[in-house]
């Protein structure tokens, strides 16, 4: 111990012995003390404490009526009793008599009083702080008590500093009879013979032990009689001793504390279960497998895809499927009619370019039905953006040719002859279809759509589709195809005041309004559902653009060919022509 540390216990065991000693004063029994060559103290509560609340601290008188302790006066007859069988014994500690110094802990002050009086030097009543508390040589060698974990504190804080101990050390060499049984510890100062169990019985005014079962060794033996044990139950039936009760099915056990049988029951999350064999750790289940909150063991998840056998799977196949038949329907009408007025003023054999854009596109939904492989991951968007981006192409460059003719031709007519003789339309729809192109060769090269399985949209489900939603190859494919929208719808606008035959713009604006709502809705919806119908919101965006394209463009051109041949003449688009130069000329 350090000098400082020596005052510093020196100065609380003075303010201690000041209180302790000048106000509690004890009249010492015969019964109480024995002289000997070595004295061991005894605290043992022979009254009871004074019960009520203190304000501060009160010294309590233990000799008080009614206040009689049984259980520390049996204490205290023990060891007196212990004393004096080890000082009767010749084989015990010849030539040594022990002493003993016994004092009644009825309360705080008392066992404060008792434990300094133990610590004072033999035949005084002070102690003595020194450096090395090794060599102190208090009154007593070593103290057995008190029984109560309060007083225990208090004691072990003041008998810590000086090393004094609650076993001697000579105990470990004890080997004596007792009642015709042999009393000896081992190297610990556990006892190595048996001994019996005893059960206090309160069931009377008066306590009293009773014998219910011994233990011997060696071998290990223990006997317990069940029957004379006496709980405090109902119908004398046993109470359940347990810190926590068993977790439920699916709950690992945390422990809480020190003590492996002391724990909380926490449910397993979901994705793992509770293996029996460590009932403290919840396990992972597979990358194939799920399981629910509290699960004991893992399920199979279930792979999931767009089937070709779903009922939105065939409402989605029959609405394409009509698209293309009247997208091949319409090529036929065209070509019957291709020396039509109509005809030609749609663009004339560049519509057969636009309706096979259009067929090949809606050839590319059929991809997203069924399980996902490779070549439908790599033709099902390419060819869906590809064909879309051609039809595009078409509507910008004919809506721009019609404004050109109609408003540009007469004031730039060198420019307009250079167009038409360098074929300007047709190299505008190659140049920017080959745009596209690239685009889509690139995106499949660098950002090559796989099949893939997705596992942490829904835990329960395997969830396959292809990995291009999220590519930059995709995002740019349909970038490009909403520049050629905007532009299409531009040059539709400058046309609004065109002669009524060759005016597109109200049916091209609805074709490319749909176009647009079309994919927001789908990326919108994308961004919030990965499950397995995502495809089939895919091919309803899809669907929804090219049909508007086509009924925007072409469904017009076959109401007058079919219902109404007298506007499909010659005459009628010359008087159109005839009336929107007049009106030109009067403005």
């Amino acid at each position: 111990m350090s000098l400082p540390a020596a005052h510093l216990v020196g100065l609380q065991l003075s303010l201690s012995c000041c209180w302790a000693l000048s106000c509690h004063s004890t009249e010492t029994s015969a019964d109480f003390s024995l002289p000997g060559d070595y004295l061991l103290a005894g605290l043992f509560p022979l009254h009871s404490d004074c019960p009520g609340v203190r304000h501060r601290p009160t010294v309590t008188l233990c000799d008080r009526p009614d206040s009689f302790n049984g259980h520390g006066y049996h204490l205290f007859q023990a060891m007196r009793f212990g004393i004096e069988e080890i000082n009767n014994s010749t084989a015990l500690l010849p030539n040594v008599t022990l002493g003993y110094q016994l004092y009644d802990v009825c309360s705080e002050s008392a066992n404060m009083y008792a434990t300094l009086n133990v610590l004072s030097l033999l035949g005084t009543h002070h102690i003595e702080i020194r450096a090395d508390p090794s060599h102190y040589s208090p009154a007593a060698l070593a103290v057995i008590g008190p029984d109560t974990t309060n007083h225990a504190a208090t004691t072990a804080a003041l008998l810590s500093p000086f090393l004094v101990p609650l076993l001697l050390e000579q105990i470990r060499k004890v080997n004596f009879l007792l009642h015709k049984d042999t009393v000896r510890f081992n190297d610990n100062g556990d006892p190595l013979s048996g001994y019996d169990i005893i059960a206090w019985d309160w069931s009377g005014p008066k306590w009293n032990f009773r014998v219910i079962g011994s233990s011997m060794w060696p071998p290990v033996h223990l006997d317990i009689n069940k029957t004379k044990i006496q709980w405090h139950g109902k119908d004398n039936q046993v109470p359940k001793s347990v810190c926590s009760s068993d977790c439920l099915e699916g709950h690992q056990r945390v422990i809480s504390g020190f003590y492996h049988c002391c724990f909380e029951c926490v449910p397993c999350e979901a994705g793992s279960f509770l293996n029996k064999s460590d009932l403290h750790s919840c396990q992972p289940c597979g990358k194939e497998e799920w399981a629910p909150a509290g699960s004991e063991t893992c399920f199979p998840r279930t792979v999931v895809f767009l089937t070709w056998h779903e009922t939105i799977s065939w409402v989605l196949l029959a609405a394409n499927t009509l698209l293309l038949l009247l997208v091949t329907g319409t090529a036929g009408l065209f070509a019957w009619h291709l020396d039509t007025p109509v005809v030609k003023s749609a663009g004339g054999r560049l519509c057969f370019f636009m309706l096979g854009s259009l067929a090949g596109g809606s050839c590319g939904l059929y991809g997203f039905f069924g399980e996902p492989t490779l070549p439908t991951c790599l033709l099902r968007q390419s060819l869906l953006a590809l064909g879309f981006a051609i039809f595009l192409s078409c509507l910008t460059i004919r809506s721009f040719q019609l404004v050109f003719i109609f408003k540009f031709s007469a004031k730039v007519p060198t420019f307009y002859r250079a167009w038409v003789q360098n074929h300007g339309p047709g190299l505008f729809v190659v140049i920017s279809s080959m745009a596209q192109l690239l685009i889509c060769l690139t995106w499949l090269a660098v950002w090559t759509p796989l099949p893939t399985r997705e596992y942490q949209v829904f835990p329960e489900l395997v969830v396959l589709d292809c990995t291009e939603a999220n590519s930059p190859g995709f995002m740019l494919a349909f970038a490009y195809n909403g520049l050629l929208s905007v532009s299409a719808f531009a040059c539709s606008y400058l046309g609004k005041d065109l002669p009524e035959n060759y005016n597109e713009a109200k049916c091209v604006t609805f074709s490319l309004l749909l176009n647009f709502v079309s994919w927001i809705a789908f990326f919108t919806t994308a961004s919030v559902y990965q499950g397995k119908y995502l495809p089939a919101v895919n091919v309803l965006a899809a669907l929804s653009s090219l049909s508007g394209g086509f009924s925007g463009y072409f469904l017009p051109k076959c109401y007058v060919i079919l219902c109404r041949p007298d506007l499909n003449s010659t005459e009628h688009f010359q008087a159109s022509i005839q009336e929107y130069t007049r009106r030109c000329g009067s403005t």
